[in-house]
């Protein structure tokens, strides 16, 4: 059975025992039904406490009003009644993941994104992400954000379901992608090349990058191939989160086809 290399996880990302808070009921919901989170504590109003089944008895909770609530998060965050501190998640290795998906003979794709720093793209990437399949999100660890409430808001969920590999360094990963037999494809807008253009079955790589400079040019270096979303010439470019739902779908029904 092929075997794929394993670089090491760095070791930069949110320490164990550091606590964050989630807030809003998806990402709270989503934090108490995944086993691989610890939650800390729990804070929430006695109607929204209500609507939770079975909660653990060792995990504290503290019944609050919204205006107290509302101390708790970040300024006009909608918490919806609920405020959780847990744990960062455990890193995950890209070569588990690739690994994996290589053994289950797995046509799912992997969305990279190079430098995308604002906590409301990841978290609205990892949504689409969850709901069109993909295996993985992935990102080096030095240029994008930790874990926050912010990303677990904007993801609905997602943050708990889809896997976030944080790597150091994201040429040599593109090389580990490709040695798993994944076609690498960047999305810009300097190219010709449709994005359909470029599906023909196989294992995909999505590599997005920032909306201000795109991707690096040693990045781009390790795709296979550059192609474009045929937005209409009166739209110059796309919000990132939007242009990775789109290129997901675009995936998914080359895969239907």
């Amino acid at each position: 059975m092929r075997q794929i290399s394993r670089h090491r996880r760095p070791a930069g990302q949110s320490p164990r025992g550091q606590a964050i808070r989630f807030w809003g009921r998806h990402a709270v919901f989503a934090a108490l039904e995944n086993p691989e989170r610890t939650i800390k504590r729990i804070w929430g109003t006695r109607e929204a406490l209500a609507q939770i089944d079975d909660l653990s008895p060792s995990i504290p909770v503290s019944y609050a009003e919204v205006t107290d609530l509302a101390r708790l998060v970040a300024r006009d965050a909608p918490h919806q009644g609920l405020v959780i501190e847990v744990d960062p998640l455990e890193g995950v290795y890209l070569g588990d993941v690739l690994q994996a998906e290589l053994d289950a003979d797995s046509r799912r794709p992997l969305v990279i994104l190079d430098q995308v720093t604002d906590p409301h793209n990841i978290g609205a990437v990892l949504r689409s992400a969850a709901a069109f399949d993909a295996a993985a999100i992935v990102t080096q660890d030095r240029h994008s954000p930790p874990e926050s409430g912010v990303i677990a808001r904007s993801a609905s969920g997602a943050l708990e379901t889809v896997p976030w590999v944080r790597v150091v360094n994201l040429s040599r990963a593109l090389e580990e992608i490709a040695e798993a037999q994944y076609w690498r494809i960047g999305l810009t807008g300097n190219t010709e090349t449709t994005l359909a253009d470029t599906l023909d079955g196989t294992r995909v790589a999505l590599v997005l990058g920032s909306e201000g400079d795109g991707i690096r040019h040693n990045v781009m270096e390790h795709c296979d191939v550059m192609a474009k979303l045929p937005i209409s010439p009166r739209m110059e470019s796309l919000n990132i989160s939007n242009a990775a739902a789109i290129a997901l779908y675009a995936v998914a029904m080359a895969g239907r086809g």
